[in-house]
């Protein structure tokens, strides 16, 4: 089986990380189609993405006939089918498993044969979204980190449907985009969560003990260990919902206490405390 050769990319999902990874695609020279379910979400996400090329352009990074070059080649859509022509689909949207199985048993109708189908899931099963499709060997994950466009790292996780064609091509598009990729095996979490999460919810569970405060506990690991964000503003910027669910996932498939979600994470999201995206996490954002 030959490589794909990759001209077309569709993303679905035009969210934080959907229209990030959109704008990734198309400053690496691809044609990109991005849909939505609705057309606010639509709009929402291709305004981030202009609003990303103004700034590009005022920091004089990018001239303007870069801009526009780059409006060009990105069309936004509500229709699934018209993803048909892609050569290879990134699928980012909500990180819940029954909705990217119905996701990948549409797309699997709907491509052309040869195209690939790449999800940017954090933590879920690789393999249970391939094992929906006629195509298993062509399914891999692709995940980013947030803000795509900026951060370098991209963990390719193969499931063990997944051909060495595949990933060799998945491997080599990541680099076309500029990233770095790892190559990691389709456990839950795969590299980075795996070993991200403990710290994140150790942080909370000091928290709700009374430990530490908040921002004792932030600045400790900002100034102690050099990291650029203590695990509090990093919660934040994440998703508190996203975390929980990485967790849920690593601990439904390990049992290991240190992946059990505590019961403040859990109460914050069921009240909306979502972090950035929502105003209001363990800081608040106007």
């Amino acid at each position: 089986m030959a490589l794909t050769t990759i001209r077309c990319v569709g993303v679905v999902g035009c969210g934080l990380m959907g229209s990030g990874i959109a704008q990734t695609c198309v400053q690496a020279g691809y044609e990109v189609v991005v849909r939505e379910v609705n057309e606010e979400l639509l709009q929402k996400g291709l305004g981030r993405i202009a609003e990303a090329w103004e700034m590009l352009v005022s920091k004089g990074k990018i001239s303007r006939e870069q801009a526009e070059e780059f409006r060009g080649r990105l069309r936004g859509t509500l229709a699934v089918e018209e993803l048909a022509a892609c050569d290879l689909v990134i699928e980012a949207v909500v990180e819940r498993m029954e909705e990217k199985l119905r996701l990948f048993t549409a797309l699997d109708r709907l491509l052309k044969p040869e195209a690939l189908i790449v999800s940017n899931t954090s933590s879920l099963s690789v393999t249970q979204m391939a094992a929906v499709t006629r195509r298993p060997q062509q399914v891999c994950g692709l995940h980013f980190f947030n803000p795509a466009p900026v951060m370098k790292l991209v963990e390719v996780v193969r499931p063990i449907t997944a051909s060495d064609e595949t990933i060799e091509t998945v491997r080599r598009f990541a680099e076309s985009l500029g990233k770095t990729p790892v190559l990691a095996k389709d456990t839950a979490g795969f590299i980075v969560n795996f070993l991200l999460i403990p710290y994140l919810l150790s942080a909370i569970r000091m928290l709700e003990s009374g430990m530490a405060s908040r921002d004792d506990i932030d600045t400790a690991m900002r100034l102690g260990c050099g990291y650029p964000m203590g695990p509090f503003t990093l919660l934040d910027y994440v998703g508190l919902d996203t975390t929980l669910w990485a967790a849920e996932a690593i601990y439904e498939e390990y049992k290991e206490p240190l992946y059990a979600p505590p019961p403040l994470l859990r109460r914050m999201v069921a009240a909306g405390m979502l972090g950035r995206k929502s105003g209001r996490g363990f800081y608040e954002y106007s």
